[in-house]
């Protein structure tokens, strides 16, 4: 079995392959830092933030895997990859299935999948609805996590409806990532992480842009899918006369 590894700020992906995935597991990266679970991967391929915590026999970096991820999912070769995680987003231009370009945001969690939880928390509702909404939203102008939380509390003091302001929110996650994306100015997009799972930002997002929007089958374990193909490979080219 051929396993990689995603360790990211929130959470940890594990996927392990041969001629398909056979394993996958998702689990808070707090958890999977101070478990002895970690120890059975020693042959894995590990990226992500926390990459260096466990001793794998090869790190890579976390664009080449997510791009390795994505033309895998996808089948494409060229597309805008747009990753959105827990505490980062990342946007990959790749061109004939290989990196040509990235840009990231500045380390600072609006437009990411904590500014989402946040948000959720403030309106006292599950994560899920939340990605459910996006029409007629209440436009909440703050990008900054700490301020947009002020702003939407007075908001909620107005009284305008939750689902307007669920809207709002994913409305204010596109507005944050679309300088980036454009930059590129890409025919389609492939979103991935596991903001990718909000629906409604994958709709805003065409419907603003005027782009297409795929979400592969497991956006969330991109980069261990990526990884576990990367380890594949260089297996492969170990055992070759």
């Amino acid at each position: 079995m051929f396993y990689g590894i995603d360790i990211g700020s929130t959470t940890t992906k594990i996927i392990g392959m041969e001629e398909r995935i056979e394993y996958r597991k998702i689990l808070p990266t707090i958890e999977f830092i101070y478990s002895d679970y970690k120890e059975n991967f020693h042959d894995s391929v590990s990226t992500g933030y926390g990459r260096y915590s466990i001793k794998s026999k090869i790190t890579i970096p976390e664009i080449r895997a997510h791009v390795i991820g994505a033309v895998y999912q996808t089948g494409l070769k060229d597309f805008v990859l747009l990753d959105i995680g827990g505490q980062d987003f990342k946007i990959i231009n790749v061109k004939n299935g290989f990196l040509d370009d990235f840009a990231t945001n500045d380390k600072c969690a609006a437009g990411t999948g904590r500014f989402l939880e946040k948000m959720a928390n403030v309106l006292n509702v599950d994560i899920n609805i939340l990605s459910r909404n996006y029409e007629d939203p209440v436009k909440i102008n703050s990008t900054c996590t700490v301020f947009a939380e002020t702003e939407l509390v007075g908001l909620m003091m107005e009284k305008y409806p939750k689902e307007r302001l669920m809207a709002g929110i994913n409305h204010a996650v596109y507005e944050r990532i679309r300088p980036y994306i454009m930059k590129f100015r890409p025919k389609r997009i492939v979103f991935t992480g596991g903001v990718a799972n909000n629906m409604a930002i994958a709709r805003i997002i065409e419907e603003k842009s005027g782009m297409d929007v795929i979400v592969p089958d497991d956006p969330q374990a991109n980069g261990a899918i990526g990884c576990a193909i990367y380890s594949k490979k260089i297996h492969q080219r170990s055992i070759i006369p």
